[in-house]
């Protein structure tokens, strides 16, 4: 948390855990802002989704992640052939996944794509950084939903998966999302309580029936 010296960890407690769907294979959790997806290393941060969905579904596994501050659809695998075959589509890129963020500022392009590689940058981590030498390519697509008061509600599409990638793809054009305690100046910062970040929709193959799936989360900022 060396990027965050002032962090202190308060999980929301209500709803304490957001069931959206579950088979005999996988489950399907809506996680609020503010929830690790999984333990930190100090005491104070055990408290996280994987730990509380372990308390009612003790054979789940962490398949993907969503970063603490951002709200959303999250999947998890309910054994291993459906790990196995889950993590597999996250892998190769076939899975469909959309946000809602709320950025800084009015967006001139109706839509657009940010394509800049990125790593680790590695003395203020978590944070990572641009770095067109040993950056990993990463795409991100974005629209335009609506403008608010020096604001822009948009839909990012990730194509690539990397760590905070929305993020340092927004705040490279110049419109970080709003609330983001690693990445927003003030202003911007100071316009939201929490990260304006929300993974909406997440689509997969079922791992048994290879049916596709969509799962849905309404935005809880506008």
């Amino acid at each position: 948390m060396s990027a965050n010296p002032d962090f202190v960890y308060q999980p929301p407690l209500d709803p304490y855990l957001q069931i959206v769907y579950r088979d005999n294979d996988l489950v399907v959790l809506n996680k609020p802002s503010g929830l690790l997806t999984v333990p930190g290393r100090l005491p104070e941060h055990k408290d996280c989704l994987e730990n509380r969905v372990a308390r009612v579904l003790p054979s789940a596994t962490i398949v993907h992640r969503l970063d603490m501050a951002t709200s959303g659809i999250i999947i998890m695998a309910l054994n291993k052939p459906a790990h196995v075959a889950i993590s597999q589509q996250f892998e190769k890129r076939k899975t469909q996944k959309r946000y809602i963020a709320r950025v800084f500022g009015h967006v001139k392009e109706e839509q657009g794509s940010v394509d800049q590689p990125l790593i680790c940058d590695w003395p203020n981590r978590p944070k990572q950084m641009i770095d067109h030498e040993r950056g990993k390519p990463s795409l991100t697509h974005y629209k335009v939903l609506s403008y608010g008061d020096n604001s822009t509600l948009v839909e990012l599409t990730p194509i690539t998966g990397r760590s905070h990638q929305l993020r340092v793809h927004m705040l490279s054009i110049g419109h970080p999302i709003l609330g983001d305690r690693l990445y927003a100046y003030d202003e911007a910062l100071a316009m939201a309580t929490r990260l304006n970040l929300h993974a909406q929709m997440l689509s997969i193959h079922h791992p048994v029936s290879n049916k596709e799936m969509t799962f849905l989360a309404d935005c809880p900022f506008k």
